[in-house]
């Protein structure tokens, strides 16, 4: 059997836009982007693309109450969903290589803070995110999940609304603000726990993100150990770590503009990404302030 050839995800968008001059502040975040200069979204992803992306996540990260407010989301969150996707597909168009698209749904409720799910408002505010998208999407990704139970909710509405032919994959954020003994989301259950329920909802990809990429080979250690004890050799592995220094436990990512880590070079990135890809992950990209040349970097390493 032929060793799978690794895919490559794009980098994080925030920095990317405010570099491109797209306007960039806090709460909204990269959502301002979708809201007035759209095209430059297009242009980021456009560069991901020319860098050797595969596969491009959708700008819809910060469409969400948290960040963009609870009148706004109710005003045109479906239309800003919608936006994000049609710029994605866009750029795939323009550059015209079968780049996928991968529609994002995000924390519903802010990043890090398993704490801060609701769980009676989860289809009120995901339904937006999913019919938006849904006619865009090639893929839907529920990234930077913190706790199962909202993972669960969004694979129940992405089913209910748009189906079942699409895969579905899910991207968990992994504490790595304090040691553990064991690998473990942000909300305390466990890698090990995490995968085996994903199994139970047929994922066809499970991937790790938005934390310090020290910490993810330990993850997928332990996720790889769980496939091969069922006997799925189908899903997927994949990891898109983050270039921030640890984020303290009630601090929410995102609700701040996070100073970047000095020491994660192209290099460093790189010599993990290999050792995440002999610990069996095939997908493979960058999160917060991992830009296109990071990407191009990876796309060269597993070329």
């Amino acid at each position: 059997m032929s060793e799978k050839k690794v895919k490559i995800l794009d980098g994080g968008m925030g920095r990317e836009l405010e570099k491109r001059g797209a306007p960039f502040r806090q709460p909204e975040w990269s959502a301002l982007a979708m809201m007035e200069t759209p095209e430059v979204v297009c242009d980021a992803h456009r560069a991901f693309i020319q860098s050797g992306a595969e596969i491009i996540i959708t700008n819809s990260y910060a469409l969400v109450p948290f960040h963009i407010g609870e009148e706004k989301f109710k005003q045109q969150g479906l239309s800003l969903a919608a936006s994000a996707g049609e710029m994605a597909k866009k750029a795939s168009k323009l550059e015209d290589n079968g780049t996928l698209v991968a529609a994002s749904i995000p924390p519903l409720f802010g990043s890090y803070r398993a704490d801060l799910y609701q769980p009676e408002r989860a289809e009120e505010v995901v339904t937006s995110l999913i019919k938006g998208q849904a006619p865009y999407a090639d893929i839907w990704l529920a990234e930077t999940q913190s706790l199962m139970a909202e993972t669960f909710a969004v694979h129940e509405y992405v089913r209910k609304l748009d189906g079942d032919e699409k895969p579905f994959w899910v991207a968990f954020t992994i504490e790595d603000s304090v040691p553990t003994v064991q690998p473990q989301l942000r909300s305390g259950e466990t890698v090990k726990q995490a995968v085996e329920a994903m199994l139970q909802l047929n994922v066809a990809a499970i991937l790790f993100n938005c934390s310090q990429p020290e910490v993810m080979e330990s993850a997928l250690k332990v996720a790889k150990k769980v496939l091969s004890s069922s006997g799925n050799n189908e899903v997927e592995l994949g990891v898109y770590a983050n270039a921030f220094p640890p984020t303290t436990q009630d601090e929410a990512a995102n609700d701040g503009l996070s100073e970047m880590r000095e020491d994660l070079n192209l290099s460093t990135y790189t010599d993990m990404a290999v050792k995440w890809s002999e610990c069996g992950a095939t997908i493979i990209g960058g999160c917060c302030g991992i830009g296109p040349e990071y990407i191009a970097a990876l796309a060269k390493q597993f070329q």
